[in-house]
């Protein structure tokens, strides 16, 4: 007997909620209704239980999602998705680590709900038009036209990543060191002239309310904010590498960053305590 259909493709199905909601809690949460509601199924009469689940938690995720838009306006600072604890190898398939790397999540963000969710399918995942029609119930054309339109707006907003994976990895590890140590000039090196840094604390913990533009104002930032005893901890974040911040023994908070021209471009730092709890074990995702 083969193995249970939600169990082959758990990653999956997590992975599309995930890159729908940009929330690991709630993408779980998801997850354990799909599961809940596939228990009650005849599955014998399902002809593709991939399809089906697929369909399935996309129709969850949607409502989710608008629920959460609604919440995101209330939301004390700026908000930032909720970061990964990933394998390094997630970072061999370049389309799935960019598909959930922060830079990306926040500009699917910027897109209404069903054109997220039609985008994700098909640019990400691949799910034939037919099949995307079906979970968000609109008609196979209006969906082309919906792809088409996410398509557009994606490709002016999301970052145009110029480097390799090891050129990246090379500049990530100097802004470690450089915060590490306090060696402003390297860290001042380091950082593109116009870098912004976004913090999110979700009026939790400290945090800057609004992004910061610029070098300069960034580093005084960043110097103000350090404590003496902070341990900088490489780990693996959405994908790609990243930096955990420890004070006193204690996750203080994570960061990512986007790296183009040999730069840091972008800076996302995640402290709010609440986005932490998928930072503590690896979590599996997958296209397939």
């Amino acid at each position: 007997m083969g193995a249970d259909p939600f169990v082959a493709h758990r990653s999956l199905l997590f992975t599309v909620s995930y890159e729908m909601l940009g929330s690991a809690a709630d993408a779980e949460d998801v997850i354990q209704e799909v599961w809940l509601r596939w228990a009650d199924v005849a599955t014998d009469r399902v002809r593709d239980p991939r399809a089906y689940l697929v369909r399935m938690t996309t129709r969850l995720s949607l409502n989710r999602l608008r629920t959460l838009s609604r919440r995101r306006e209330d939301y004390v600072g700026t908000w930032l998705p909720e970061p990964l604890l990933t394998a390094p190898d997630v970072a061999l398939d370049v389309e799935l680590a960019d598909s959930v790397s922060t830079a990306m999540l926040l500009v699917l963000e910027t897109l209404p709900p069903t054109e997220r969710a039609v985008f994700v399918l098909r640019e990400v995942f691949d799910v034939p038009y037919t099949e995307i029609a079906e979970a968000v119930e609109k008609s196979e054309p209006a969906v082309r036209q919906i792809a088409g339109r996410a398509r557009a707006h994606v490709a002016e907003r999301r970052p145009r990543a110029s480097v390799s994976a090891a050129e990246r990895d090379v500049v990530i590890e100097r802004f470690r060191a450089a915060t590490e140590t306090g060696d402003l000039q390297s860290l001042m090196d380091v950082l593109a002239p116009d870098v912004v840094l976004m913090t999110d604390g979700g009026g939790k913990v400290k945090a800057a309310l609004n992004p910061i533009f610029g070098r300069e104002k960034v580093l005084r930032f960043l110097t103000a904010v350090t404590p003496d005893a902070l341990e900088l901890v490489p780990v693996w974040l959405n994908g790609s590498p990243a930096i955990q911040f420890v004070v006193a023994g204690q996750r203080d908070g994570v960061g990512t960053m986007l790296v183009e021209d040999g730069v840091v471009t972008r800076l996302f730092l995640v402290r709010n305590p609440d986005k932490l709890g998928a930072v503590s074990g690896e979590v599996g995702l997958a296209r397939e």
